[in-house]
């Protein structure tokens, strides 16, 4: 399948930053481009938490991520498949990412791995296995533009010994996804496991990728090791890592973060953050987080900020925010989270221009300065 489905998905490496290892690139897929470095919004259950799809087109948002375990226990592929698909589904017009469901079953506790796949309890209390093939039969029903394989997410710590045999699992686990790969319009990505081991990152980048997919993604990272521990993994297996093809870290939000792994050459991110913290009522700012429910802003007539042409900033102040929240309205959580997705859409635009123009170092320096105040 990986050959007949080239021409359905490319990748074009456009500029590499001279200073350093940053890329800006361009995606194609058959239901839009999308412009890299990419920070992709978390639509769990196939919506991105109080926001609806025509605001995420206006603040011309290219791609979202769903989630095939939670999408499998309600309402079910089946369901799904009749309505057209995720896309029509959920009323998006633009790629899709779905990951395996891998890393939420694997945070599971009642959980077993056995080579044909992993056993688990549904949350009605159901014994379910999610096998590779399941998993790709599932993500197939979705229709999504970008399938992620089924691998083991190894948790924090882990043993050398158990990492060796888990990402070797994981390589047989890939095969059996390509196998059952057979959508052409769908693209899947391998993903590079090894835990915090420099030498099974690397043995695990040759194996994945000698599979001559359209894309490879680091995973088993921000699953608790910590942000220095997390820039070792990535700043020796991004590098390594094909350049004429997307390379994509899992889950990794903070600004900080997504600033570092963009300079090592990452094209991808998604993360639940911006949308989570923004329900919460905390707004990221060019000078750091803002906590919109704090009793200063009460008074505040600003909006949350100044030079920001989202739609909150342009039409509402900090004071009226925290009224919202006071006062429990649900349209709190939709101005913040407007916010939130469309700052962190204009940080990735701006880290692209700077690659483009050689000073994507001084570009993170620049804003860092401001955000660590």
């Amino acid at each position: 399948m990986q050959q007949e489905n080239r021409s359905h998905f490319k990748f074009e490496l456009v500029h590499t930053d001279r200073n350093c290892g940053a890329r800006a690139g361009i995606i194609t897929t058959p239901r839009g481009v999308i412009e890299t470095p990419i920070f992709m919004p978390v639509g769990t259950h196939g919506a991105i938490k109080a926001l609806q799809p025509q605001v995420l087109e206006e603040m011309k948002i290219p791609i979202i991520l769903s989630n095939t375990y939670h999408l499998n226990l309600s309402p079910g592929p089946a369901i799904i498949k009749k309505a057209g698909g995720l896309h029509k589904f959920m009323g998006w017009n633009k790629p899709i990412l779905t990951d395996s469901g891998g890393f939420q079953v694997f945070s599971l506790k009642d959980r077993k791995i056995t080579e044909e796949g992993a056993q688990f309890k549904s949350p009605d209390g159901e014994q379910v296995v999610l096998t590779p093939e399941k998993s790709i039969e599932i993500q197939q029903c979705l229709g999504s533009d970008i399938m992620m394989a089924f691998d083991e997410c190894i948790p924090h710590p882990a043993t050398k010994q158990y990492t060796k045999k888990s990402i070797q699992r994981t390589h047989r686990w890939l095969d059996r996804c390509i196998n059952s790969w057979s959508n052409p319009q769908q693209s899947l990505f391998g993903i590079i496991q090894g835990s915090s081991f420099e030498q099974l990152r690397e043995e695990c980048v040759q194996e994945v990728c000698s599979r001559d997919l359209p894309g490879y993604a680091i995973g088993g990272v921000s699953v608790g090791e910590g942000p220095e521990l997390m820039e070792q993994v990535v700043s020796y297996t991004a590098p390594i890592m094909p350049k004429d093809r997307p390379r994509y870290v899992m889950g990794v939000g903070n600004p900080e973060d997504l600033l570092m792994i963009w300079e090592y050459g990452i094209d991808m991110s998604d993360c639940i953050i911006p949308t989570k913290f923004a329900r919460g009522g905390t707004l990221f700012t060019n000078r750091g987080k803002l906590r919109i429910r704090h009793r200063k802003m009460r008074g505040d007539l600003y909006p949350v900020e100044p030079n920001c042409n989202c739609y909150t900033c342009k039409n509402f102040s900090r004071s009226y925010l925290k009224h919202l929240f006071d006062a429990n309205e649900v349209l709190g959580a939709i101005l913040t989270s407007t916010h939130n997705i469309a700052f962190y859409n204009h940080l990735a635009r701006r880290a692209r221009q700077a690659i483009i123009q050689d000073r994507f170092l001084d570009f993170k320096r620049e804003f860092l300065s401001r955000y660590q105040q």
